[in-house]
């Protein structure tokens, strides 16, 4: 499961490989809560645990980040 890096913070986000076939989008996790963002345009997949609060705080260090997640899709999945 390739790592999207250097995002800091408490979340770790990522994409499965054999997520390949979906649209572009980027999980995140902390501790047991984990969430699914599609990346275009950028909206709430699924969440497992996490608050309204924290989504929106992925949901903004997802905007942060925007370049760097759609380049690690590509560069792992093909654009």
């Amino acid at each position: 499961m390739p790592k999207v890096s250097g995002i800091p913070g408490p979340y770790r986000c990522f994409f499965y490989s054999f997520d390949c076939q979906e649209p572009r989008h980027v999980h995140a996790r902390r501790e047991r809560m984990t969430c699914k963002f599609w990346l275009d345009p950028i909206a709430l997949a699924s969440n497992d645990g996490f608050s309204s609060h924290e989504l929106n705080d992925i949901r903004r260090l997802i905007e942060l980040h925007y370049n760097d997640m759609v380049e690690a899709w590509d560069e792992h999945c093909g654009p």
